[in-house]
């Protein structure tokens, strides 16, 4: 596992979109999206609305993203 201070291999901008992370993974943004839904500090906006599906939009902040990496990540042999 990666020492908590070792840095993240990607740089990202102060707020990203699944979409970007997704680009930057090399990941579809289904599975960007069920990686980042369910961490704190992730921002999501969404509207209730009774008996129709629900729509949820998801910012995930740099430090965010990079602690996920961190904490995803193998290290090198």
């Amino acid at each position: 596992m990666l020492q908590p201070n070792s840095t993240c291999p990607f740089e990202f901008p102060p707020v990203s979109t699944p979409a970007q992370l997704a680009e930057t993974l090399h990941v579809s943004v289904d599975k960007a999206r069920s990686i980042f839904e369910r961490e704190p500090g992730v921002i999501v906006i969404q509207e209730a609305k009774r008996g129709v599906r629900r729509y949820r939009t998801l910012r995930i902040p740099a430090a965010v993203a990079q602690r996920v990496i961190r904490r995803l990540s193998v290290p090198a042999a």
